[in-house]
């Protein structure tokens, strides 16, 4: 029957008893008549239909309807049902009364207990009414009070029996309760109708403590039992309740409240065994599994009980020749509630009044906050010492460490209490994994996770002495004490000088070398200073500048300060092949005064005598594999690798090769320091400063590990502090103001013997019937023919595979192509490639395809120009755009790139300098890096030289391969053929 909302309606809550789910409220509106009066007329509502009444709904009446719905069986069956079922099936399954679930049923009476007891919270100054048998909603009034009734439970204990009832009081007066069809709504709290009135009660009582007495005067309890049942009930009654008690003796008293945390282990694995040294100190066998279990408690005078939330008081039973006494002791609830907040703030994570951790992090706990405990009085009690009793008193652990001449030495304090351990002792017992040590008066101290943490790298860094209080450090761990000074972990006495290493910009000011013939641009003479500080105190280096800033150039900057200062040793330099004539061109240039030996090929004079004739012995890190017993005979200034990620795999045989050189100092340099793995950082940081980083198998776990598989920030940090001194990185982006707007440089490439056999072979051929044609008809009848055998010169000066698609063999150039392209991926650069062959661009896009780069790509036959463009511009991913000449020279805005390839030098200038403007025009933020790949002794070469003879030429008319050739004299054909 609808309630219309145009006329006078009211709002009611209606209480009936479910079959099975107990006492369930409905929320009706009741249409009244003129005189306001409910008629019968209603209508259920929900919070569907709620808002429809929104004029006679209160907030209260909103979370009121919606806890009701909560409540309701359908909704009841919708919640602990998944399957669609009918109400009345469900319920004849769980509460069937020898096969239901009582898990379920328990389950449920739960939820519905909790939303009766806020609905019966909120019910106030509402309209109730008991629901009639026929469904009637308003059947008979039940009025809210507001008062909450008090329960005073009697004993009356005689010879035979006790008997045990409560009486319930409100207003004051006592209420006649019983034989009266009184019900119990809820229990948890109590809610109660009596005739007509909805009652609470103070203390929140728990109703099923009255149930017993609705319809029964008093229960008896035999003699028999009566032990049993006033320890188990009646204490807990006299805690929390009003007793009057005739028979037995309650005496209330009143003690100072201390806190107490018992203490115990809780073994998972098995026990183990303890074994004596000499000193009176033991290592114990650790528990690796063992936890332990924190208990708190606290002490009233001669009484303790355990942590309850917001206890009054708390009752112990004595018995005296037949009598009883309850001593209810009070509780200082506040304090307690406080005690165990100030105990959670600090990490004990305490739950129900136990916490539980693993044996070294409670023993830490304990350390860490052992003035806490002292200050706030909290008593630390082992209650499993018959096994083995630990140690709780105060830990101390003083470290100094002082400056020598070629070592830090470490000397050091432990103590547990009275008692001093040596400091090799401990350390030994870390580093073998050991967490406990026997003291002298049996106690077993476990050793704090806070000093395992914070010295690690201490301990598996320092090397004895004679001295058993005295350990040393090798000074290239200048960080580690640095770090250890910061913390506050160690008092530290350092050089001035020394310490500045740890802030590169502190670094003094060197003198550039007289004899070098350039100009280091500011970043470099900072790299340069940097190298010079570093020879100073005998420490390796790692510069690992980005590709381009010049690491050659302050490298080289260097060797020859070395050469004027102190040393006429040899300096031996290693790395890949290709890279042996860009260093033999760049020290010429820079470095003319250094005597340079090149140290390759199959003719080379294997005697190590010879290097004392020069200033620096150039070779390749296959070389060196092969003449490892030679070089290694020879003590050099300094061995330096570049492109040092060759040794990151310290069981490579060129790795093994290179540890077994002697130097006085050695340097790495490298762009990519770290490629694939942190592990990449051990062999070069080894070779550079062997022992920096300790073994191999101790960094994979204590740094690999927890970096790469758990991203330990403290760990990465640590890493970092450790090799920050010794590696100068610094990137394009940080440096800008110091580069040009364009930075150019060839890079040398040598053709790899197969290469150099099918160049030759070509060369010769058409070399003999140019010069037989020049001399016949003369030079332009010979044309045509010179430019076919340049363009396959220059193609098989590529690669031979532009000429013959079978050919097998390398490529020199590609090889450096590639390995460049990986580089600056590395790196997170974009690259423009240009050729003018496009088959030289299938090589490399094969190359990308196998890697699976991604890349753009654009040639005469590419339909979407403007797609391929706006791929690379606007997707981070693809760092590689391979251009033809012909399609990509001009028109293009590409300022995503920062490097720029040219596979092939062109005839005219001005085209190359046309393919570099796609990347630096307007738009462009970064400086952009030009590399122009020349394959040496090859055409190419001599095409550079050309261009630089005749650049004014060039620049002014020559704009194609035709004209270029017919500017060419018979002498420069002869020299390109030469």
């Amino acid at each position: 029957m609808k309630v219309s909302t145009a006329q006078p309606f009211q709002l009611i809550y209606s209480l009936y008893q479910h079959e099975y789910l107990g006492y369930l409220f409905e929320s009706f509106v009741i249409q009244l008549d003129d005189k306001g009066r409910l008629t019968l007329q209603h209508q259920n509502i929900s919070s569907k239909n709620a808002p429809e009444f929104a004029s006679g709904l209160d907030e209260n009446d909103y979370k009121l309807i919606k806890l009701m719905d909560e409540i309701q069986q359908e909704a009841v069956v919708l919640k602990f049902y998944k399957k669609k079922t009918k109400p009345e099936d469900f319920f004849l399954k769980v509460y069937d009364k020898e096969r239901g679930d009582k898990v379920l049923q328990e389950t449920i009476e739960q939820y519905l207990e909790i939303r009766r007891a806020k609905i019966l919270e909120l019910l106030g100054g509402k309209m109730i009414f008991e629901m009639g048998r026929d469904g009637e909603p308003a059947w008979k009034q039940i009025h809210w009070i507001e008062e909450k009734a008090s329960v005073l439970f009697h004993f009356r204990r005689n010879e035979d029996n006790t008997h045990y009832f409560p009486t319930i009081k409100l207003y004051g007066e006592k209420l006649d309760w019983q034989y009266k069809g009184a019900y119990l709504v809820c229990s948890e709290p109590g809610w109660m109708v009596v005739e007509d009135k909805l009652i609470s009660f103070e203390k929140n009582i728990d109703g099923n403590k009255l149930k017993p007495f609705l319809n029964k005067k008093f229960i008896v309890i035999p003699q028999k039992v009566e032990e049993t049942y006033y320890q188990k009930f009646v204490t807990q009654l006299v805690a929390s309740f009003d007793v009057y008690a005739k028979g037995f003796e309650i005496n209330s008293v009143k003690y100072e409240t201390q806190p107490v945390i018992n203490f115990s282990e809780l073994v998972q694995a098995s026990n183990g065994t303890l074994f004596d040294k000499p000193s009176g100190h033991s290592a114990v066998q650790d528990q690796e599994d063992s936890k332990i279990l924190f208990k708190l408690g606290f002490n009233y005078g001669p009484y303790q009980f355990s942590y309850e939330k917001q206890p009054t008081a708390s009752v112990k039973l004595e018995k005296q020749n037949g009598s009883y006494i309850f001593h209810k002791v009070s509780r200082n609830a506040a304090l307690e509630t406080e005690t165990v907040n100030e105990l959670q703030k600090r990490g004990l994570k305490i739950q129900n009044g136990r916490a539980t951790m693993s044996r070294s992090q409670a023993f830490n706990w304990l350390n860490e906050h052992s003035e806490f405990l002292s200050e706030r009085g909290i008593l630390l009690k082992q209650t499993d010492t018959e096994r083995k009793k630990y140690f709780v008193g105060e830990s101390v652990l003083e470290i100094k460490v002082e400056e020598g001449i070629d070592w830090f030495d470490i000397k050091a304090i432990v103590r547990f209490g009275q008692f001093e351990i040596s400091f090799q002792e401990l350390r030994k017992l870390i580093n073998r994994q050991k967490r406990e040590i026997k003291l002298p008066n049996g106690e077993v101290a476990v050793i704090p996770e806070a000093w395992i943490k914070d010295y690690a790298e201490l301990f598996a860094f320092m090397e004895e002495t004679g001295d058993s209080k005295v350990l040393k450090l090798r000074k290239h761990h200048l960080s580690l004490v640095q770090d250890l000074h910061n913390g506050n972990l160690a008092q530290v006495s350092m050089n001035r000088k020394l310490h500045k290493l740890q802030g590169f910009e502190e670094i003094e000011d060197y003198e550039v070398p007289k004899g070098f013939a350039g100009t280091l641009r500011p970043y470099q003479k900072a790299g340069y200073n940097w190298m010079r500080f570093l020879s100073e105190y005998n420490f390796g280096g790692c510069l690992a500048d980005d590709m381009g800033l010049g690491k050659t150039v302050q490298t080289l900057a260097l060797l020859q300060a070395q050469k004027e200062l102190i040393s006429q040793q040899a300096s031996l330099l290693i790395m890949p092949t290709s890279l042996i004539y860009n260093w033999q061109i760049e020290a010429s240039k820079f470095t003319p005064e250094l005597k340079v030996l090149v140290y390759t090929g199959t003719g080379r004079d294997k005697n190590a005598e010879q290097f004392a004739n020069y200033d620096l012995v150039v070779t390749s890190y296959g070389i060196t594999r092969i003449d490892i017993d030679i070089l290694s005979s020879y003590y050099f200034n300094y061995v330096i690798l570049d492109e040092s990620q060759a040794i990151k795999n310290p069981d490579s045989l060129i790795a093994k090769s290179v540890n077994k050189l002697k130097s006085r100092h050695r340097l790495i340099l490298t762009g990519t320091p770290l490629e694939n793995s942190t592990f990449d950082l051990w062999s070069q940081m080894s070779f550079i400063n062997p022992g920096l980083l300790g073994t191999a198998k101790y960094f994979k776990n204590e740094f690999q590990l927890p970096i790469e598989k758990k991203a330990d920030v403290e760990k990465t940090r640590k890493l970092n502090v450790i090799i920050k001194p010794f590696i100068l990185r610094r990137q394009k982006s940080q440096v800008a103001k110091d580069l040009p707007e364009k930075f150019e440089s060839v890079k040398y490439s040598q053709m790899t013997p197969e290469q150099e056999e099918r160049y030759e072979e070509v060369k010769s051929h058409y070399r003999n019937q140019i010069l037989d044609t020049i001399e016949k008809s003369g030079i332009k009848k010979s044309q045509l023919l010179l430019l076919q055998g340049l363009t396959k010169l220059r193609q098989i000066a590529n690669h031979p595979k532009m000429v013959e698609p079978d050919y097998t063999g390398d490529s020199g150039k590609l090889e450096d192509i590639t390995y460049m392209i990986e580089s600056a991926i590395s790196e997170g650069h974009k690259i423009l490639i240009f050729s003018q062959f496009v088959k030289h661009l299938g090589l490399i896009r094969e190359y990308l395809e196998d890697k699976q780069i991604e890349f753009a790509y654009l040639d005469g036959s590419t339909k979407d120009r403007q797609g391929q463009v706006e791929k690379f511009q606007e997707n981070d991913h693809i760092k590689v755009f391979l251009i033809s000449l012909k399609a990509g020279g001009l028109g293009l805005n590409l300022t995503k790139a920062d490097y720029v390839f040219l596979l092939d030098p062109w005839w005219n200038p001005a085209i190359e300098e046309q393919a570099v403007d796609r990347a630096h025009r307007i738009g462009q933020k970064k400086t952009v890096f030009t590399y122009k790949f020349i394959t040496r002794n090859s055409v190419e070469e001599k095409i550079l030289a050309l261009q630089k003879n005749k650049l004014k030429l060039a620049n002014e008319l020559i704009t194609t391969e035709e004209s270029f050739i017919k500017k060419l004299t018979a002498e420069d054909i002869s020299e390109l053929l030469q």
